[in-house]
């Protein structure tokens, strides 16, 4: 698996977020989603595959359905 250089990517951060609210930015690269501390942004990132990004935010938008 080839991890892209997060560096290079196109970072957002949530359109609900205020200027002093504490966020995460997100970013698509190849098949993989990349989120970050948007007050460390030289900091980690936690990397998800396309798929599991997807599956975590249908389970963020309806945690009923998604429950086992």
């Amino acid at each position: 698996m080839t991890v892209p250089e997060w560096s290079l990517a196109e970072w957002r951060k949530s359109s609900r977020s205020g200027s002093t609210s504490n966020c995460v930015e997100v970013a698509r690269a190849a098949d993989f989603v990349g989120v970050r501390d948007s007050k460390n942004r030289g900091g980690a990132v936690l990397v998800f595959g396309s798929s599991q990004w997807s599956a975590l935010v249908s389970a963020l938008r309806d945690p009923i359905q998604h429950r086992r």
